[in-house]
């Protein structure tokens, strides 16, 4: 028995250990980042590991009254893409997911295995067909051109997660509603979609950070400085032989915000849903 219990100790100690190693390799570029933007350029080339000497506030202040750069307005297309992204993911996902799931047809499992493929297609081996797709439609330089392909590289891990989720439903639950007059489209509305709003949850914060990150799509569609979003706006920053790496700093620290905050609020709502989709699945 005592045996036991010191290898539980030792296991907790090791355990303890390694997640204090992984939170510090996280926690040094978010401090530098954030210390960064306190700093003035030279204080930042001579010791970019020690705090402000003193704190300057001119950087995040520039950035927020729009002094330099574009910050709201990127702020505002990071948003619009974000959540456009999550709106289309989540319509088809759910109703992919529930076909896979609870409708038999032919081909059932040879769609499923290959949008189980789609978890290992990057999209940076379909860029070349991806643009000239985007501008054969007209939608380079538009939201539906970031939106649409941002949710289609996103829909393989929705539609595992609740097609994993939907079959570990008893089907005598859907029995017993098609005897009280519940159809497919009522019961998907009625019992699937609010039993499945915790993975819902966590894949739509999951593509919203993904979103939120992304640089190289906005990149390939966007012409338009207007439609810029956030990761974009870095390249205001960046001249021909410098960059001014304190400005780029405070602005990654402000683009950062938005999505910590809501990772943070979703963060029980992540947790509950991969358990209950992925490991049911």
């Amino acid at each position: 028995m005592k045996s036991i219990k010191i290898s539980n100790l030792l296991s907790n100690i090791i355990m303890y250990l390694a997640c204090s190693i992984v939170l510090l390799i996280i926690s040094i570029p978010i401090y530098m980042s954030v210390m960064g933007g306190f700093k003035s350029l030279g204080q930042l080339r001579a010791s970019p590991m020690n705090l402000p000497d003193p704190f300057m506030l001119n950087q995040y202040l520039d950035i927020l009254s729009g002094v330099k750069g574009a910050f709201w307005p990127q702020l505002v297309n990071s948003l619009i893409v974000g959540f456009g992204t999550v709106a289309v993911m989540l319509i088809i996902g759910v109703f992919a997911g529930f076909a896979l799931a609870r409708i038999n047809f032919k081909f059932n499992t040879l769609i499923y295995r290959y949008f189980q493929l789609g978890l290992l297609f990057p999209l940076t081996v379909a860029i070349l067909p991806l643009y000239l797709q985007l501008r054969m439609f007209g939608l380079l330089n538009t939201y539906p051109g970031v939106i649409l392909p941002q949710a289609a590289f996103q829909l393989s891990m929705m539609i595992l997660l609740l097609r994993g989720f939907i079959m570990t439903i008893p089907f005598e639950l859907e029995e017993a509603a098609a005897m009280d007059g519940c159809g497919k489209f009522t019961f998907l509305f009625r019992i699937i979609i609010p039993l499945s709003t915790p993975i819902l949850i966590t894949v739509g914060i999951l593509t919203f950070v993904t979103s939120w990150n992304n640089f190289f799509t906005p990149l390939l569609v966007f012409n338009s400085q207007n439609l810029f979003t956030l990761p974009m706006g870095v390249m205001n920053f960046m001249g021909e032989h410098a960059a001014d790496w304190n400005m780029i700093l405070a602005f990654l620290t402000l683009a950062m915000i938005p999505a910590i905050i809501l990772y943070i609020v979703g963060q029980k709502y992540i947790v509950s849903g991969l358990t209950s989709g992925a490991i049911k699945g």
